[in-house]
C-alpha cells in the first residue's frame, strides 16, 4: 500500500499527467459553457500536507466559494473546485451578465451558474481519469459553499485524515479575453483508491 507521500517519480509524473489532461479537458469544457476560448496555462500537480494546501489555495482565513462532489464506484474520494472572486466573475459576466464585488452579494441565480460550472468542470475531469484508467467512477450531486479555505478543506481532512495526512491539489491559469484567472481543483481519494488507480494504470504491481 502506497501512500501519497510515498509516490515514486514515475508514479508522480503520471498523476501529474492525469492532472493535465484532466484540466485541459475541464478548460474545454468551460470555453463551452462561457462562449469564449479559454486557454489554460500548463497545471501544476502537487502532493501535500493539509495546511500546506491551504496556504497555497490562499490562506485559512481567506474566503472562497467551493465545489464539492464525492466519488465512489471504483475509486472513492472527494474532489473539489475552488473558486476564487476573478474565478467566480468571469463565469458571471458570460452566463448572467453581472458581477459581484463580494461573496455575498450572490443570489440564488449565480450560485446555481457556479455549481453547474464547478460540477461540470469535475465531472469532465473525473472523466478523463476514467478514460485514461479503465474504471468506472460515479458522482454524487455537488455541494456548494462560500467559507473560509481552512473551514472548506476541512470536509476531506476529517474524511480522510486518519488515512493519510497529503492531498493531491491541481493548480493553473485559465487565460480568457485576455485575464488571466487562478483554477484550483483538489483530488483526494482514498488510500485504497489511489492504490487502485496505480495499479490500473500499469505501474504499481498487483
Amino acid at each position: 500500500m502506497k501512500n501519497f507521500d510515498e509516490l515514486n517519480v514515475l508514479e508522480l509524473d503520471t498523476i501529474r499527467e492525469i492532472g493535465s489532461i484532466g484540466t485541459g479537458n475541464a478548460a474545454t469544457a468551460l470555453s463551452g459553457m462561457l462562449g469564449c476560448e479559454v486557454k489554460i496555462t500548463l497545471p501544476e500537480v502537487r502532493i501535500m500536507g493539509y495546511n500546506e494546501a491551504i496556504e497555497w489555495i490562499g490562506g485559512p482565513e481567506a474566503i472562497t466559494a467551493g465545489v464539492l462532489v464525492r466519488l465512489s464506484g471504483e475509486i472513492n474520494g472527494i474532489m473539489l473546485s475552488v473558486q476564487h472572486l476573478k474565478f467566480v466573475n468571469l463565469v458571471l459576466e458570460h452566463l448572467v451578465q453581472r458581477t459581484v464585488e463580494d461573496y455575498s452579494d450572490l443570489q440564488d441565480l449565480e450560485k446555481s451558474a457556479l455549481v453547474e460550472v464547478g460540477n461540470i468542470m469535475i465531472s469532465t475531469f473525473v472523466t478523463a481519469l476514467s478514460q485514461l484508467a479503465g474504471i468506472t467512477v460515479k458522482l454524487t450531486v455537488p455541494c456548494f459553499a462560500v467559507d473560509m479555505q481552512g473551514a472548506i478543506l476541512s470536509v476531506p481532512m476529517v474524511e480522510f485524515g486518519g488515512q493519510s495526512d497529503y492531498i493531491m491539489t491541481i493548480g493553473a491559469d485559465f487565460i480568457c479575453g485576455g485575464s488571466v484567472v487562478p483554477c484550483r481543483l483538489l483530488l483526494s481519494p482514498d488510500v485504497f483508491s489511489l492504490n487502485f488507480l496505480l495499479r490500473k494504470l500499469g505501474i504499481l504491481d498487483e
